[in-house]
């Protein structure tokens, strides 16, 4: 078993609920002192701020009752440094925005029409030693997941494990077989830790000029352990197996990338009523999900575009709702959303202002599978890189 350890989490500040204009001129300060450190040799300074505003309409609640609408503006900052031992040793570290009673969002609300703000919190999410040389990259310590995935259905990108984890490339002809391993404690929140994960990868990229195929196929055992602080449905203390087998198709339509993409969600635990509590002892047989997407564009330079469709039918239990995605609804209980049992789409169209600044907009439109539950939401996002 890994040892439970607390990842180090910088207190909330309860002074003041008015401190959105304060922190945005903080991080606006950090670009230039980045510049300043990066001249340094070996070290690498960045982040990222997000500021978002979000609108839920149209929701009803298991019951059939109906959610006020709400309209909140949100934001997300993160900072990464990185430093380089050696050609192939390297150490990486991020401190990012988010409640530390959510292990999924890192988005913080300064505004709401519902209730008041939320406090500034900020916490270090990774920070991991890395060896990289030729085909080999292996970490330990806390990092983002290690392996490929063409959207967040299984696995919130946010979400940071802590252990170790290896790649390693084989060259087959034209194609590479990239072999993935890794042994997790999962996160409870953000600074506890409650519950393993080991889990392995294979992945097949086929260069086809221009086109490319991917074929990915991994195995994700969760070992649950009774005990998680904020986790919700006994998601942490709940064994899963989930298969993901992901396909993408991908070709530039003239100059412009395009790529079709599909994901099937298989958990192959055999559950019982007790197991499946709070939930319906009928959903033990909720074990499956697909997401079918399609993609135009990119968002690499000034005025670069960029379109995406998504469809996904994920079922209650085709995957730890804990660690899945958190955009599509706004089912769960506070900080911890529950973002299986849905069926629906995603809109989304951005365009690049500039190279390091882009605006995105996402439209969801989603129905539960077994219950009334349902919401529309939109997004829009300024996202700015530094």
């Amino acid at each position: 078993m890994i040892p439970a350890t607390a990842s180090p989490v910088l207190p909330s500040s309860r002074a003041s609920r008015t401190w959105s204009a304060a922190a945005l001129g903080l991080l606006l300060g950090c670009a230039p002192l980045a510049s300043a450190f990066t001249a340094a040799p070996n070290l690498t300074i960045n982040g990222d701020l997000r500021l978002r505003y979000e609108s839920d309409w149209d929701s009803h609640t298991t019951s059939g009752t109906l959610r006020p609408d709400r309209e909140r503006g949100r934001f997300r900052l993160r900072a990464t440094a990185a430093y380089k031992f050696s050609d192939t040793w390297s150490f990486g570290a991020r401190l990012r925005s988010g409640n530390h009673q959510s292990q999924q969002s890192p988005h913080l609300t300064f505004t709401a029409d519902d209730g008041p703000s939320d406090d500034l919190e900020f916490a270090l999410d990774r920070y991991f030693i890395q060896f990289k040389q030729a085909n080999v990259t292996a970490w330990a310590g806390r990092n983002s997941s290690p392996f490929w995935q063409q959207n967040e259905m299984f696995w919130d990108e946010d979400i940071t494990p802590t252990g170790a984890a290896a790649s390693f490339d084989t060259k087959h002809g034209e194609a590479t077989l990239t072999t993935t391993v890794g042994a997790f404690a999962l996160p409870d929140g953000v600074n506890r830790l409650n519950g393993q994960l080991f889990a392995g990868q294979l992945k097949y990229s086929l260069p086809l000029k221009p086109a490319q195929f991917i074929l990915a196929a991994g195995l994700h055992a969760f070992s649950g352990e009774s005990g998680a602080r904020y986790l919700i449905n006994r998601n942490g203390a709940r064994d899963y197996l989930v298969g993901v087998l992901s396909a993408q198709w991908s070709v530039p339509v003239q100059t412009v990338p395009f790529a079709l993409g599909v994901d099937l969600l298989k958990n192959f635990e055999d559950y019982s009523a007790a197991d499946v509590a709070p939930f319906p002892a009928a959903s033990a047989d909720e074990t499956s999900g697909y997401v079918l997407s399609a993609q135009l564009g990119q968002l690499k330079n000034p005025r670069d575009w960029f379109v995406g469709y998504y469809y996904a039918h994920i079922e209650a239990f085709a995957t730890n709702a804990a660690y899945a995605q958190d955009d599509w609804v706004r089912f769960g209980n506070g900080p911890q959303t529950e973002g299986t049992n849905i069926k629906g789409h995603e809109f989304r169209v951005a365009y690049a202002l500039t190279k390091n600044l882009n605006l995105m907009a996402r439209l969801f439109l989603v129905d539960a599978i077994t219950t009334v539950q349902d919401g529309k939401r939109f997004r829009l996002d300024l996202n700015w890189k530094w």
